[in-house]
């Protein structure tokens, strides 16, 4: 044997130990890099001068979900609720300004933290499907409690806690309405823009996003909001910042035009994507969107008088 050839074999062997060892080490770098940074919870509810319930829901995985259940108190019929959950790196607490205008108008809300974030228990790694995981375990404990109307719980999500959202309600028909503040249309194409702004080579970027999937357990076709919308037969408000430095607001046109018809479509010029306070002049319309929404529940609370007109 020459030794060109052996140098050529030499080479081969080289690069496949070595995209081997790349893809069963890509579990470990991707938990590195989407490693959860947990909020600060400087705020409750009583910041806002709200009386909730600290609750405390069991999560997949034997993981422990903690919350608010901030109530309406006027009178012990069942109401029409609202769980809301927060954004990757986020927390209930940040989702908070909005609660008392939830409260005002005759709607509960469950405002949940995800795993690993605020200050529901750590898992070994945080996605989209997981958000979705615990969406859905909020949504069985609301609709065990005897002051919520089960056929009448609507979603308010932000960023990937929106894709989640929109998940969960492809996959459950008794969600009422969902509100979409933020969400990215497909996660594969977010993540493949982000990889090659940071210089990083096509093939990598491959693996990678292989590499993600695994993980996940799921493609990213499967729970991609462009995806999951196109499933819906409930009504989607979708809300994006004009200046979203994060999630560009195209994404939120290819979400209406996925939607068929069944979303509105909100853009508020000067929000950007993380601050609350730059989507809080959309409250009132988040508002009058989920009490349109759930007047169409097969609920008593809404045959006669309405929501909150008591």
């Amino acid at each position: 044997m020459s030794t060109r050839t052996r140098t050529v074999q030499l080479l081969a062997a080289v690069g496949v130990i070595s995209i081997v060892a790349f893809w069963l080490a890509v579990p470990r770098v991707l938990a590195r890099i989407f490693r959860v940074r947990r909020a600060a919870v400087d705020l409750g509810p009583a910041d806002f001068e709200l009386i909730a319930d600290d609750v405390t829901i069991p999560g997949p995985n034997g993981r422990t979900l903690k919350g608010w259940f901030v109530a309406y108190e006027m009178d012990d019929r069942p109401r029409p609720t609202v769980l809301v959950i927060h954004g990757w790196n986020g927390a209930a607490s940040l989702m908070l300004p909005i609660a008392p205008l939830l409260q005002a108008s005759g709607m509960h809300a469950l405002f949940l933290d995800a795993r690993g974030h605020g200050r529901s228990d750590d898992d070994r790694f945080a996605s989209m499907p997981r958000f979705a995981e615990d969406i859905e375990a909020g949504l069985r404990w609301l609709r065990a409690d005897r002051r919520v109307e089960p056929e009448c719980v609507a979603l308010v999500g932000h960023s990937v806690g929106a894709g989640a959202a929109l998940l969960v309600a492809s996959r459950d028909a008794r969600i009422a309405a969902v509100v979409s503040i933020a969400a990215m249309a497909h996660p594969g194409t977010f993540m493949r823009a982000a990889m090659r702004a940071r210089g990083m080579p096509r093939p990598v970027i491959s693996l990678v996003l292989r590499g993600i999937e695994r993980t996940i357990g799921l493609p990213f076709d499967a729970f991609a909001p462009v995806s999951t919308i196109a499933r819906l037969r409930v009504p989607v408000l979708l809300i994006h910042g004009g200046r979203d430095e994060v999630v560009a607001p195209t994404d939120a046109t290819l979400l209406e035009r996925a939607s068929r018809g069944r979303a509105q479509l909100l853009i508020l010029p000067e929000a950007t994507h993380a601050s609350m306070e730059a989507f809080l002049p959309a409250a009132p319309a988040i508002v009058a969107f989920l009490l349109d929404a759930q007047h169409r529940c097969p609920s008593q609370i809404l045959s006669r008088e309405g929501i909150g007109r008591e």
